[in-house]
């Protein structure tokens, strides 16, 4: 790189004003770009978030599309700057760099490698391939929030996952809708739901590693709504990543639409819990 770049101003988005920009902001009209290393990335990253370390960013910089602002953020502010600075440089009109980074990110994170959830994912998918491994997904989540309900009796809690099996429900009927509208074969429901993959939930998980991981938390209404912020966070970082991934612009555009009602469950579920934590 040359020196010119570190000279160029960048703006800077502080937490809150970054929150505010994402939420605004439908999946797909920006970039949200992580300019860390692949480690880093895999201990937690913003849902949604691009990996391309810094130090590759001149010789990928033709991955980005320059007419989208981007939003690129490091550990604490340094290398985010660096790579706002070149491509502001390098012809992108609107990047912003987070100040303070992830570590001053307040919000909420999701985990895992660049591939994880990808075991199901070719990268070729057709727009009805997609929407059955969606509505998998949704699927199992549903089913696993009322098998759950039948292991407890804290009547708030009990509430709470009937909530959360409802909205699961109804994004799995509005992936229905969409399913039939792009499927030339004309399936019945039955058909359809005969040949979903088992036991894969919301964000990539099965049962057994969702139970794994959270068990001891379930028993509480506030440990139940974290959880399945969680499952919300990685869902809306899968479908991202798919869609970034994805090889058809169909394809792309339905997955960034599904990511977006995700966006709005995990803000509903944000309400829920600034609820309960302040009656």
């Amino acid at each position: 790189m040359k020196w010119k770049p570190f000279m160029t101003p960048v703006e800077n988005l502080d937490p809150k004003e970054a929150r505010a920009y994402l939420r605004d902001h439908a999946e797909g009209d920006y970039t949200l770009l992580d300019v860390r290393q692949p480690g880093e990335y895999a201990k937690q990253h913003l849902p949604g978030a691009m990996l391309l370390p810094l130090p590759d960013l001149s010789d990928r910089i033709d991955e980005l599309d320059p007419k989208k602002p981007v939003l690129a953020y490091c550990a604490v502010g340094g290398r985010s700057r660096a790579a706002a600075q070149y491509l502001s440089e390098n012809g992108f009109a609107a990047v912003y760099s987070l100040k303070g980074g992830i570590k001053a990110w307040d919000g909420l994170k999701a985990t895992g490698p660049e591939d994880e959830g990808m075991a199901w994912f070719r990268g070729d998918e057709t727009v009805p391939e997609m929407l059955s491994l969606a509505y998998a997904m949704e699927n199992g989540l549903a089913d696993f929030y009322r098998s759950l309900a039948g292991h407890l009796d804290e009547a708030d809690v009990l509430d709470l996952l009937e909530r959360l099996a409802s909205i699961e429900e109804l994004h799995r009927e509005r992936l229905w809708t969409l399913y039939q509208s792009h499927d030339s074969r004309g399936r019945d429901r039955e058909a359809f739901e005969s040949v979903l993959l088992a036991d894969v939930m919301e964000g990539g998980f099965t049962t057994e590693e969702l139970l794994s991981l959270y068990e001891s938390e379930l028993s509480t209404l506030e440990g139940t709504l974290s959880m399945a912020m969680m499952l919300e966070a990685q869902a809306l970082d899968l479908y991202s990543r798919y869609a970034h991934k994805s090889e058809d612009e169909t394809t792309r555009d339905v997955l960034l639409q599904i990511a977006n009602e995700e966006k709005g469950h995990l803000e509903a579920l944000g309400r829920l819990l600034d609820e309960r934590a302040s009656s």
